[in-house]
């Protein structure tokens, strides 16, 4: 989350006017994050969440992003539910951005991940695969493999600026990953950037999945990835192979995966790294002056690169 475009009080009582959710209590932009402009709101009837889309969010996509999370709520995953206006839509414009209010789920997310918080991520992430499977719409995913390479030639030019050497080892990284990238396995809808800071826990359980605004049909697997990098990491980058465990574990008593899915874990996971070298590469050099939002170091996911290019097969991830 962070904040991209100010909204003026006029603009925003103006908003608020097509709604049937009270009069506004209290209003504050929201820094974490880097791709939409979030505020913290409260009126009369509670707490919820405006975001106004900025950046990679392709406007068309909006109606797919709200309609899986109204989706997945009705089955009991706990996501934001978009609030729907008087006239019966949840997506309008404030000041010349698509935007949104969806529901407020109580809970924080954790500074720092410990091992207790692994095994419910790795239920919930089940979970949301199975609830997905229903919901018929489907997104490509426009940070998937077929994007990687363009988006890396668009930072290329400045990588080396960051780290001397950094641009060849991306190449490199980038050729073999694309190359040994599976294509036959299991897919579905899912949320693509599920980071410490979009799980949310409450009283030791699992309260909360926000940020949506990647979600794809995309290969189960690549989900797992995607969350073993970013929880099983510890600060000095040694992979936490317990964290790793309790994760599998719980996604594969709900979802059991296929051999196939557990073989492809080390590319799976290379992938998912490079994909966020990439972006955050991208966003370190791009990000405007001025803007709320807190940058990213792309070095932090090359080092979880580099682990997940020397594994060998699925052991490393306890597996």
């Amino acid at each position: 989350m962070a904040v991209y475009t100010e909204v003026s009080d006029e603009a925003l009582a103006g908003f608020l006017a097509e709604y049937d959710i009270g009069k506004l209590i209290a209003f504050r932009g929201i820094a974490e994050g880097v791709e939409n402009s979030n505020y913290a709101l409260r009126t009369e009837a509670g707490d919820f969440i405006l975001t106004l889309y900025e950046k990679r969010v392709v406007p068309a996509d909006l109606p797919w992003f709200l309609g899986l999370m109204e989706h997945l709520a009705e089955r009991g995953i706990p996501c934001p539910l978009p609030v729907h206006g008087r006239d019966g839509q949840a997506l309008r414009v404030l000041c010349g951005r698509q935007a949104a209010i969806t529901t407020f789920l109580p809970g924080v997310w954790p500074r720092r991940v410990r091992l207790a918080h692994c095994a419910p991520l790795g239920a919930a992430l089940a979970a949301l695969h199975l609830a997905g499977r229903d919901y018929a719409p489907q997104r490509v995913n426009a940070l998937g493999p077929a994007s990687w390479a363009s988006l890396f030639a668009r930072a290329a030019g400045d990588a080396d600026h960051i780290r001397p050497g950094l641009r060849a080892e991306i190449e490199a990284a980038l050729h073999g990953i694309l190359k040994a990238w599976p294509e036959d396995l299991p897919r579905g809808q899912i949320h693509a950037d599920l980071f410490p800071d979009n799980v949310f826990f409450l009283d030791g359980k699992l309260s909360g999945l926000i940020d949506f605004y990647f979600a794809a049909t995309e290969l189960f697997a690549y989900d797992l990835a995607i969350c073993l990098n970013a929880w099983c990491f510890e600060p000095d980058y040694s992979f936490n192979v317990t964290k790793a465990r309790a994760l599998l574990g719980a996604y594969d008593a709900a979802r059991p995966l296929l051999q196939a899915e557990r073989a492809a874990l080390p590319v799976l996971c290379q992938g998912a790294a490079l994909r966020f070298v990439l972006t955050r590469l991208f966003d370190w050099i791009n990000t405007p002056p001025g803007a709320l939002v807190t940058r990213k170091d792309p070095l932090d996911y090359v080092r979880r690169l580099r682990f997940n290019l020397a594994a060998k097969d699925a052991s490393a991830y306890g597996l």
